[in-house]
């Protein structure tokens, strides 16, 4: 179960992100929390330092994906 999500993670993480629309934004926005909460349950009882990093780069793929479809405030 782990290699699986880690090869979901590792193929989520190779896709690029350009030249999408709001609903691909928010479909891969979602994808990213799902996988990042299922490897944070199994790096509760493992401790792995590969899960952590994983997780980490996920959510800054993910920060990125949310910073864009929230754009720049109209001033």
């Amino acid at each position: 179960m782990t290699q699986e999500l880690l090869q979901q993670a590792e193929e989520f993480e190779k896709r690029p992100m350009s030249h999408m629309s709001t609903s691909d934004r928010v479909e891969a926005s979602r994808e990213a929390k799902s996988l990042i909460l299922s490897l944070n349950e199994i790096y509760k009882r493992t401790k792995d330092s590969k899960l952590m990093e994983t997780m980490k780069s996920l959510t800054e793929k993910k920060r990125k994906i949310e910073k864009r479809l929230k754009g720049t405030p109209l001033v």
